[in-house]
């Protein structure tokens, strides 16, 4: 069947056998192809006329009609809703963003509301993120399937559409966000497609090139003019065949986990069967990227987005929400995930706690380090936090870059600011001891589950206790430290106005001076040289240093040591909790192996 013949026959099972005038209108098919194909599907009994012996169902088309179109029905539909959308900060941190109420209506309760309008009931919605927010969508409506993407954090849709693949048929792939004035789905759709509009000013979205038949023939990213992908796309049998052998094939090797599906279509465009550009008008369809779009086509999120973060900025600059701008995500870690944003041209950073944080982070001491930081001058940017909830609220530094343990003067400014806060006689009033908290958490992985593979773990331990032993007595006393030093939580600027920040303060405490220098070199890589150039900078004209050098050298190479174990022991942890902790593990462990070898053999301990 061609493509103008499958238009007209649909036409006539949606509306009826109508007049040819009517049935060009609703098609845009000439008249003279319309009557003359419908006197084709009548003699071949697809159709018959209204009022005739044993016409089976309404609407003009007969069951060979609908036999005809049965190659053509849509068999389900695939929601993607398994990701955290990090450009949707703040409102995405608090719930998935297909649950938004965008003009009444629910994201996705809309979208699976108007497949079903559309005859499509067969729905499976992939889920990831808060996955549990979505479960009652089961009771809601009949039908739907749920499918769970643990690794929604890891891989990209790609991997969502592989949890998929037993579903894939004709079969409509949508995203839980999208948002549909007029409903884009049918029931029988001819061959795959995706969704687009045409613009003319430049964007950074992909740009669709059509070939002489209106098939995609080349995608770029960013463009001025031209075709862009937008909503929703439609696989067909053919299509969702190619593409699950793809995805299938691949799931050993990886190369797509971290890619949108787009990418392997883009990469596959010459052997993948055709897949057309289907344009909708510009106000059709709505992809909402930003808090700022959605507040352009939502006016109800001006001032009154229904969020606890943006409730919480304005009450601190006692502002209304829409004087909030300028949200975008800078950092997604283990332990919180961070947004800037910007009230009347100055700029901030919001630090929002990630579940299951306030294991990890004791919220009132944190508190009280940022105070003592700021009464220090050693984190200046520090503006206020809420102890209970761990929500914390910076200034920007604009210019900021992190130091480089390449650069000798980078690690100057760094050993100075510490030198500059262990001098201030602050105590925080709760102290961290490296080797007691290393053995807790070694307790713990033993008495778990997984337990402790590393089976040179004890002669680790062993050494790392030797070294920390020697230094009993050297004279080192506790003072306020970061405890978490590496290069990550420095900010530094040039220029006359140069700044030295240290951020980050979840694990300060009374601690010896040589967590916070061992645990700045525990991330470098650093050889035991380049550790002791490190240390000579951090006491710099000191006297002690000049008359103990080798006590105080032996001391910071020792923490280091220990430090190291510790976040080492830390890594395993987290991991044995789920969490991917990646090289870093390994080199934790490297760097204390290297230290304490080195001061056992070169004191022979």
């Amino acid at each position: 069947m061609t493509k103008n013949e499958f238009t007209l026959l649909y036409a006539v099972k949606r509306h009826g056998l109508l007049s040819c005038r009517k049935l060009k209108e609703l098609t845009g098919l000439s008249v003279g192809f319309v009557s003359q194909t419908l006197r084709a599907f009548t003699e071949c009994g697809w159709v018959v006329s209204s009022g005739s012996p044993g016409r089976p169902c309404s609407g003009g088309i007969t069951e060979k009609g609908l036999e005809a179109l049965k190659p053509y029905k849509v068999d389900n539909a695939v929601i993607m809703a398994a990701g955290m959308s990090t450009r949707f900060v703040p409102l995405s941190l608090e719930k998935p963003k297909g649950l938004l109420v965008v003009k009444g209506e629910v994201l996705i309760e809309r979208q699976i509301e108007q497949l079903q309008a559309a005859g499509i009931r067969d729905i499976i919605i992939v889920l990831g993120y808060k996955k549990e927010a979505f479960f009652y969508l089961e009771s809601k409506y009949e039908g739907l399937r749920l499918v769970i993407n643990p690794e929604y954090n890891t891989k990209n849709n790609t991997h969502t559409l592989y949890l998929a693949r037993n579903y894939l048929k004709n079969t409509y792939i949508c995203s839980s966000d999208d948002y549909f004035t007029e409903n884009p789905f049918d029931e029988y759709v001819y061959r795959s497609y995706y969704s687009a509009i045409h613009v003319t000013e430049k964007t950074s979205e992909w740009y669709m090139f059509p070939d002489a038949k209106g098939n995609i023939s080349g995608v770029v990213k960013g463009g001025e003019e031209g075709d862009i992908m937008l909503g929703h796309a439609y696989w067909d049998r053919s299509f969702s065949d190619m593409m699950k052998a793809i995805l299938i094939a691949d799931h050993g090797v990886g190369r797509y986990d971290s890619l949108l599906w787009e990418d392997v279509l883009i990469a596959h465009l010459k052997t993948l069967p055709p897949m057309e550009i289907k344009l909708y008008p510009h106000d059709v369809i709505f992809e909402f990227d930003s808090l700022a779009e959605l507040r352009a086509f939502d006016s109800n999120y001006v001032d009154h987005t229904h969020s606890r973060i943006m409730s919480n900025i304005a009450s601190v600059f006692s502002c209304r929400e829409s004087a909030i701008q300028g949200l975008k995500m800078i950092k997604a870690g283990l332990t919180n995930t961070s947004f800037t944003f910007e009230i009347e041209g100055k700029k901030y950073v919001y630090r929002h706690p990630n579940e299951g944080s306030e294991e990890l982070v004791n919220r009132a001491h944190e508190k009280k380090a940022l105070e003592l930081a700021r009464s220090a001058g050693a984190d200046p940017t520090y503006v206020c936090m809420d102890a209970e909830k761990g929500w914390k609220i910076s200034s920007f530094v604009d210019g900021a870059r992190i130091p480089s343990y390449e650069n000798a003067e980078d690690s100057k400014r760094v050993a100075e600011a510490l030198r500059s806060l262990h001098s201030k006689g602050l105590s925080s009033g709760w102290e961290f001891d490296p080797w007691k908290e290393a053995c807790r958490l070694e307790e713990l992985l033993r008495s778990g589950k997984s337990g402790i593979a590393d089976s040179e773990l004890s002669k680790l331990k062993a050494a790392v206790g030797k070294c920390l032993e020697k230094c009993s007595g050297d004279g080192a006393r506790k003072c306020f430290c970061h405890c978490d030093t590496y290069a990550g939580n420095w900010l530094l600027t040039d220029g006359p106005q140069a700044k030295t920040v240290l951020i980050d303060w979840e694990y300060a405490a009374d601690a010896d001076p040589g967590c916070d220098v061992g645990s700045y070199i525990m991330d470098s890589g650093w050889s035991v040289e380049e550790a002791l150039r490190f240390t000579d900078m951090y006491y710099g004209e000191d006297p002690d240093y000049k008359d103990r050098r080798d006590v105080l050298r032996f001391h910071c190479l020792a923490y280091t040591a220990a430090v190291s174990y510790c976040w080492y022991l830390w890594g395993l942890h987290r991991e044995s909790c789920g969490a991917v902790m990646g090289e870093s593990l390994y080199n934790w462990r490297v760097m204390a192996k290297r230290f304490s070898s080195y001061l056992i053999k070169e004191y022979k301990l």
